[in-house]
């Protein structure tokens, strides 16, 4: 028996959407305009760093949602936290890269974009310890990055 979605279609609507159906080629172009991105080095550390940024800030919304609001602005962290986070998992995956040899650079990244959420959002100070981590992340990164294959 033949499936009712066309190839096209069938990645997008997963049977659970049946009126819903993204074009086909909503996907494509998005796919190539982030893989043009992404062939030059400065292109994929800005796509990296968009997603570092998206993520932590996604985390940083639900921890506001949980620990810090009530009520309609609780369910608007949740929201935006979850728009953030589904965001952010388009923009690191829908492009054709090694993301295994990129890892290094985007753990970098994250926690960068984490301490400066954390500082401009909460008013947290990084302490000393979470400084020497940083670098260790840092080292990490770039010996990941060096030497990855």
């Amino acid at each position: 028996m033949e499936s009712p979605h066309s190839d096209a279609t069938l990645g997008w609507s997963f049977g659970l959407l049946h009126g819903c159906r993204i074009p086909a080629t909503m996907p494509d172009t998005m796919r190539n305009f982030l893989d043009q991105i992404v062939a030059y080095r400065c292109g994929a550390v800005a796509i990296l760093l968009v997603a570092a940024f998206l993520e932590a800030y996604g985390d940083s919304c639900f921890q506001s949602g949980l620990h810090r609001s009530s009520g309609g602005t609780r369910f608007f962290a949740f929201l935006v936290g979850a728009v953030s986070l589904t965001s952010y998992g388009l923009v690191l995956n829908v492009p054709r890269w090694n993301f295994g040899r990129l890892l290094g650079v985007y753990v970098v990244l994250f926690f960068l974009c984490a301490q400066v959420i954390a500082k401009v959002k909460f008013g947290q100070t990084p302490s000393i310890p979470l400084i020497a981590g940083g670098v260790l992340i840092t080292a990490g990164g770039v010996i990941v990055t060096a030497f990855g294959t």
